[in-house]
């Protein structure tokens, strides 16, 4: 199974981006997880730049969403709001086909952020029927040195909880594929 991360920072040392590859290393044997970071590549989405237009790199990052079989998302909150470079990335899947169908959960690395998670949960279950809101990651890691974060994520309780997140995604992930379904919603956002 493949599953797709994207973190919603672009920063060099984001601790939403540390928490993604540090999920990697818990991966259940048979998934592979593959990082995307760089969502400062991607231009500004425009009606215009669609179908024959879209930009290369953005047709990059939508074969990434095509070829896996999950996404999970990790953003950090900027001015109490989804970062402008991860709306971004969702405006460029909105009327294209790749996400349709995919089981997306959320991670965050902070302990605060609750306006960015209810709007990023509100746009992510209008983009997929299959946003799994009852699937969810929290690992306080802000204001942490890099050193710090790696430290606190081998440790085994958030081993632990790294391991029961993904084991709960990849459930899911595969109980919908053995259902079928296509059209099922899924999210209770609140």
């Amino acid at each position: 199974m493949k599953l797709l991360t994207i973190s919603g920072s672009a920063r060099r040392d984001s601790v939403n981006t540390a928490l993604l590859l540090a999920l990697k290393d818990v991966a259940p044997e048979g998934v592979e997880i593959s990082v995307f970071h760089r969502l400062d590549t991607l231009p500004v989405f425009s009606p215009d730049l669609e179908g024959q237009q879209t930009p290369a790199e953005v047709l990059e990052f939508l074969t990434l969403v095509s070829g896996c079989e999950g996404l999970i998302i990790a953003s950090p909150e900027y001015v109490r709001a989804i970062p402008g470079g991860l709306k971004n990335a969702i405006d460029w899947m909105v009327s294209r086909f790749e996400v349709i169908g995919k089981p997306i959960a959320l991670a965050h690395a902070s302990h605060r952020g609750d306006d960015m998670l209810g709007s990023l949960r509100l746009v992510l279950s209008t983009v997929s029927d299959r946003f799994l809101d009852d699937v969810f990651l929290r690992i306080p890691l802000i204001g942490k040195t890099p050193q710090e974060i790696k430290n606190i994520l081998k440790l085994p309780e958030w081993q632990s909880e790294m391991s029961g997140f993904l084991l709960a995604f990849v459930a899911t992930v595969h109980s919908q594929q053995t259902c079928g379904h296509g059209s099922h919603a899924v999210s209770n956002v609140s």
